[in-house]
């Protein structure tokens, strides 16, 4: 297996426990703040894993370029909006066409590295992301009537989610392979150099506009620490793979995230699958299956 592949499913496995901590979390805190619970808490780890790779690989000193400063800060900011768009349309009314939305991010990373970066996909690549898309979409039992085009308030949250998230993904790629130094180990500088940026300023946000939310916070250091630490774990996975190998590819296998969500909704709590998921769920694997042939 591709080393790409590996830390792809790590970050699938991570994302989806860390979604399920916010959604919690969601109902506590503003959006602001469970973003903020993202980064703050999970910066010490970020922090350890660079320390510890960085013995590992034995480099003393990292030569930063200004390719990797810019896209950091704007890897982070896409990444923030994104986030607080992404947690705002679970707290809305009919939020599951929002966050189904959002995973149009896939097929976004794919459009926009294809015209403003170096992250062009062949015909079949170009096909497995549209494959992976649609079978998101079917799994997640998704509907659209034009009732929900005129007044779902969710939606434009899960497009500005989908457009954050891609964006981030193409900037973090440009920014690790701007360092000379293992992908692992540039993946792992940005990581810290970005959750450093996005944790200053979500404290300045909550500072300044919901001082009140950080008792809320202290009130909820266990869901906290869970979120901080499962959010680092799934960058980890995410971050290295989308610097070996294209973000729209890691993306559409990202898509495997259903599937996680899907077996453990009927493996542990009993729930019965639909043909409509097993058809989403059979798309999915037929754009991975495409996608790795591509």
């Amino acid at each position: 297996m591709e080393t790409w592949i590996g830390f792809t499913l790590l970050a699938v496995v991570m994302q989806s426990l860390r979604t399920a901590g916010q959604k919690q979390l969601a109902g506590k805190l503003s959006a602001q703040s469970t973003t903020l619970v993202r980064y703050l808490f999970g910066l010490p780890f970020a922090l350890g894993y660079f320390v510890w790779l960085k013995q590992e690989t034995g480099i003393a000193v990292l030569e930063l370029t200004e390719t990797f400063y810019v896209s950091g800060i704007l890897a982070g900011l896409s990444q923030i909006i994104a986030t607080v768009c992404l947690v705002k349309a679970l707290t809305l009314k009919n939020f599951a066409v929002g966050t189904a939305l959002a995973k149009t991010e896939a097929i976004l990373t794919a459009a926009i590295g294809s015209v403003f970066f170096t992250a062009t996909l062949s015909t079949m690549g170009w096909v497995s992301v549209v494959v992976g898309v649609v079978g998101a979409f079917v799994a997640s039992n998704w509907k659209m009537t034009r009732q929900d085009l005129i007044d779902n308030k969710s939606l434009p949250f899960g497009l500005a989610a989908g457009l954050g998230f891609a964006l981030a993904s193409l900037w973090i790629r440009e920014a690790s392979l701007s360092l000379m130094v293992p992908r692992t180990l540039s993946a792992a500088a940005v990581l810290v150099y970005m959750v450093s940026l996005q944790t200053v300023f979500c404290i300045a946000w909550v500072a300044l506009f919901e001082p009140a939310q950080f008792a809320l916070i202290r009130r909820n250091l266990r869901a906290s620490w869970f979120i901080g630490f499962t959010s680092v774990l799934g960058s980890i996975g995410w971050f290295t793979a989308m610097s070996l190998q294209n973000p729209a590819i890691v993306k559409t296998l990202g898509q495997t995230e259903f599937v996680v969500t899907l077996l453990i909704t009927s493996l542990y709590f009993g729930e019965v699958i639909s043909r409509r998921e097993l058809l989403g769920i059979a798309l999915i694997a037929l754009s991975i299956v495409l996608l790795l042939n591509s």
